[in-house]
């Protein structure tokens, strides 16, 4: 089943990309200056929602951009568009995996911002397109950036905005560029508009309770941020088991890396030690939102042992996911935990009932002890499909291997309490102790 699942070519599909295409290029070159090529790209649009709730506000925004009349309302149906085209293709690439869905809560009314200064870039940017952007243009957003980081409610759209900003930043004078990163900051210049405009709902939540199964973690290093996305599965008290995920961070410097960055966890004891020692966790009381279990030290505790793959043997064929909030309904968004078996491993692909899957092997992280080496000599996998330039892949989070004539399982999060291998833990023994010199450090200068 999984095997055909991957060969599936979703009906529409391409089309559905195609006109993605179609915009983010008229975003390239800017909304004032729309020629017959990025017009007719444009008006495709009107005829690919006709009928649909958006049928007409499209046809009417379409037909007042092309013709030179570029206001917040179009732009916000515009970038309303593309996250309907994407979210569509997200879907259709879900749907032949068959995992069962939650319906998704009534939305919650999202928080009062004052973004009128985001909106006001977000459309300077089009206008301009990615080749008009200069220093000066990059530069604008940072006022509104900086009075966004002001208001709490406001913290999501404001990351977003500072980054995409630094992104510009950098890039500017954009129009000497190789090469743009055209669906990129086109996905992010759609996202900050629709978090923008006044009113935009939250994904609402609900307080759960159960056992919490953790099939392995997603590290991701930055050089100023460390943080740790733990897959894993739920269960509640009526038997349901449901696919969650975990997220903490913390701040760092970019010469601690590898091993030493689990050190900055250190407010996250109970998560470090369950996922290091391969237990369950007993929690009461979270959050959750979508799919995304937010973390509270104090409402969980380390329970028994719990085997990875025991437990994606068990549960994870039969659990059932959260309904994806609508923002994060996007290709590039899609992490399906699945586990793999009698498979042929390769150096940097594992063949599934004939079909090629390759191996992710750029997200294997620094800071935990899988390397290709041993998912090149494994039996059974546990790890993420990802869909990228128009195929899958496969991200491992644990393997099970014989390695010196020993089975042994091995996972991306053994390391959250220090390395187990001798040589990795004398190298970051070293570098912990510069660690600890600088969270000093920082200690003294915040005293003074």
């Amino acid at each position: 089943m999984l095997a055909d699942a991957l060969r599936a070519r979703p009906a529409g599909l391409t089309e559905t990309l195609a006109l993605a295409d179609g915009l983010d290029d008229a975003l390239v070159h800017g909304l004032a200056r729309i020629d017959e090529e990025r017009a007719a790209s444009l008006e495709a649009l009107t005829g690919a929602f006709a009928g649909s709730p958006l049928g007409d506000r499209v046809a009417d925004s379409i037909g007042k951009l092309i013709a030179g009349t570029v206001t917040d309302e179009h732009l916000a149906v515009l970038a309303g568009c593309r996250a309907a085209l994407f979210g569509a293709a997200h879907d259709a690439l879900l749907a032949p995996f068959g995992r069962e869905r939650r319906p998704a809560p009534a939305p919650a009314p999202g928080p009062v911002l004052v973004a009128a200064g985001s909106r006001s870039w977000l459309r300077e940017l089009a206008i301009a397109g990615w080749h008009g952007v200069d220093h000066e243009l990059a530069a604008a957003g940072s006022p509104t950036v900086q009075a966004l980081l002001a208001d709490p409610a406001a913290a999501r759209l404001a990351v977003l905005l500072d980054g995409f900003a630094a992104e510009l930043r950098a890039a500017a004078p954009v129009a000497t560029l190789e090469r743009i990163p055209v669906r990129r900051w086109a996905d992010l210049w759609s996202r900050a508009l629709l978090l923008s405009q006044e009113g935009f709902p939250a994904a609402a939540g609900e307080t759960v309770d159960g056992r919490l199964l953790f099939l392995g973690a997603d590290l991701h290093e930055h050089p100023t941020v460390f943080r740790v996305q733990a897959h894993g599965l739920l269960e509640t008290a009526g038997g349901e088991a449901r696919v969650v995920r975990v997220s903490v961070a913390a701040p760092k410097v970019e010469t601690i890396t590898g091993p030493s960055a689990w050190r900055m966890l250190g407010a996250f004891p109970v998560l470090r030690a369950v996922l290091a020692g391969q237990r369950s966790a007993e929690v009461s009381g979270l959050t959750l939102i979508g799919g995304d279990l937010i973390w509270d030290e104090s409402r969980a505790a380390a329970g028994e042992p719990a085997e990875v793959f025991a437990t994606a043997r068990v549960l994870l064929g039969a659990a059932t996911a959260a309904a994806v909030p609508p923002l994060d309904r996007h290709p590039a968004l899609i992490a399906e935990p699945v586990l793999l078996e009698g498979y042929t491993p390769g150096a940097d692909a594992l063949v599934v009932d004939g079909v090629t899957l390759p191996v992710d092997l750029d997200r294997l992280p620094a800071a935990g002890p899988l390397t290709p080496a041993l998912i090149a000599a494994s039996t059974a996998c546990v790890g993420l499909l990802r869909w990228d330039a128009g195929s899958w892949s496969v991200q491992p989070l644990a393997v099970q291997a014989t390695v010196k004539r020993k089975a042994v399982t091995v996972s991306t999060a053994d390391w959250a309490l220090g390395p187990t291998e001798a040589k990795a833990a004398k190298a970051e023994a070293v570098a912990g102790t510069a660690v600890d010199v600088l969270r000093e450090r920082a200690g003294r200068l915040l005293r003074r």
